[in-house]
């Protein structure tokens, strides 16, 4: 039997143990660690008005920092997956990764064991190449943005601030840009794909585009070729009236012979008119003109005309319109050697333009085209800092921190002044105190003065219960 005061019964009458246990002693009573957490709660219930200026205090002090931090805007532009002339391993991966139940995984493996190269990730490493980021930097002034004066810096901070990922199935390629001015992420979204655009078009590698070089380079050197191979033509044919040798000869010849008929029949007909008239005749006379006339001009066609020297080789005669017969084949060699260059020039040159505009067409097919998915949009929401997680976050730690310090001092009210370790930690902060001259001095005794009371305090109700439990045992 035992003597334990009742709510219906202030005095303590006496009851049965079975009695006591079934009314007074409910379930929750019998866990330790119930036990245990009941007087803690109940400090820190005892605590409230202390957690709640703390709790009041991180909000605050969360809120400025949150309010505090730039607001930052991402940017996010989608490209599609480039179409690139497939070669035949390329094409075998594609078959592969076309398939079901994980045949897409071993195609994407087999690319990767094989070092593939594919043109979603040519199209990353341009982005992220030095010489579109340095385009960007001058575009926009990074450096005075970013403040900074080093070009590498400034790349470092760009690309702390620029995402590209591929989609490993889509294939499609994702750009973010982050800046603090929303306009201006949006705007360098933009002109990290006009940089991709430019630099695939300027350094693509493809066979279409060697090819394209390489006729271009043999393009305007015929070109020069001909425009000298006409005008040495062109100057040796006026220099020798030289129009066609060919031709020329064959109407010289025509020509010979027709005066050579004519001077035949003159100098018969003149026979004739000797035999009836005398020399001195007019008829006789204007016959012999006629074929003076004849002999003078077959002498010129043939280059022995009377009192002239033989021109120079390749030189037609200074009172001759046109190259003599004796001339002709002098001049035939150089003529057909200047003409067959213009002609040889001609056809290499009509070749070379027709292979180089199908080398451009060509050239424009193999180039990767840039699709944009999703053009770059002005963001209207910032994307950094959470403001209401950060100020959740900050309230939670210090009401936490604050719980922690109740917990603390309480433990450290609870510890035995002769305990060595808190001797030891008195010595310590007594140290401390004397190297911080700014320490405050009465804050420090008030702090020992309140020690000691809890101490006295502690040590007191623990002697109250003791006596309370050697009453109720006896």
């Amino acid at each position: 039997m035992k003597l334990i005061p009742t709510p219906s019964n202030p005095n303590a009458v006496m009851l049965e143990a079975q009695e006591v246990k079934e009314t007074c002693a409910p379930e929750w009573n019998e866990s330790p660690a119930r036990e245990r957490m009941l007087p803690r709660l109940r400090l820190l219930f005892g605590m409230r008005r202390f957690l709640g200026r703390c709790a009041v205090v991180g909000f605050l002090v969360a809120t400025l920092i949150a309010f505090l931090i730039p607001s930052e805007y991402e940017s996010t532009a989608r490209l599609m997956p480039p179409d690139s002339p497939q070669s035949g391993g390329m094409a075998l991966m594609a078959m592969l990764g076309s398939g079901q139940n994980g045949a897409s995984g071993l195609g994407s493996l087999a690319g990767d064991l094989l070092g593939a190269k594919t043109t979603g990730a040519m199209f990353i490493a341009v982005m992220h190449s030095r010489t579109a980021q340095d385009q960007i930097i001058q575009r926009f002034d990074l450096k005075k943005v970013y403040w900074t004066r080093l070009e590498q810096s400034a790349r470092k901070r760009l690309e702390r601030n620029t995402d590209i990922s591929e989609e490993r199935k889509s294939g499609v390629i994702t750009l973010r840009v982050t800046d603090h001015d929303p306009k201006r992420a949006a705007a360098m979204a933009g002109a990290y794909i006009d940089e991709l655009d430019m630099l695939t078009a300027k350094l693509n590698t493809s066979a279409a585009h060697r090819e394209r070089v390489f006729l271009e380079d043999r393009l305007n050197k015929i070109n020069v070729e001909l425009e000298s191979a006409e005008k040495d033509f062109s100057q040796f044919a006026s220099k020798n009236a030289a129009i066609d040798i060919s031709a020329q000869g064959k109407a010289m010849l025509e020509g010979a012979a027709s005066l050579q008929g004519q001077l035949i029949a003159a100098e018969s007909q003149l026979e004739g008119l000797r035999q009836i008239y005398s020399d001195n005749n007019v008829r006789v006379r204007s016959t012999q003109a006629r074929i003076a006339e004849l002999r003078n001009q077959l002498q010129k066609l043939g280059g022995t005309s009377v009192g002239n020297a033989a021109p120079a080789s390749g030189q037609s005669a200074p009172d001759n319109a046109y190259p003599t017969l004796r001339q002709l084949p002098l001049l035939g060699v150089p003529y057909a050697d200047k003409f067959r260059q213009l002609k040889v020039d001609e056809a290499v040159y009509e070749t070379l333009t027709k292979q180089f505009e199908l080398a451009k067409v060509q050239e424009a097919k193999e180039i990767p085209s840039v699709k944009v998915l999703d053009q770059p949009e002005v963001p209207e929401r910032k994307s950094f800092p959470p403001r209401a997680l950060i100020t959740f976050l900050g309230t939670a730690c210090s009401v936490l921190l604050g719980a922690a310090w109740v917990f603390g001092t309480a433990r450290w009210r609870q510890i035995d002044p002769q305990d060595p370790g808190m001797k030891f930690a008195q010595e310590v902060f007594g140290t401390v105190r004397a190297v911080m001259p700014w320490a405050s001095a009465n804050g420090s005794n008030g702090h020992a003065g309140a020690n000691g009371n809890a101490g006295a305090n502690g040590n007191a109700g623990g002697r109250q219960d003791d006596e309370r439990s050697k009453a109720t045992s006896a």
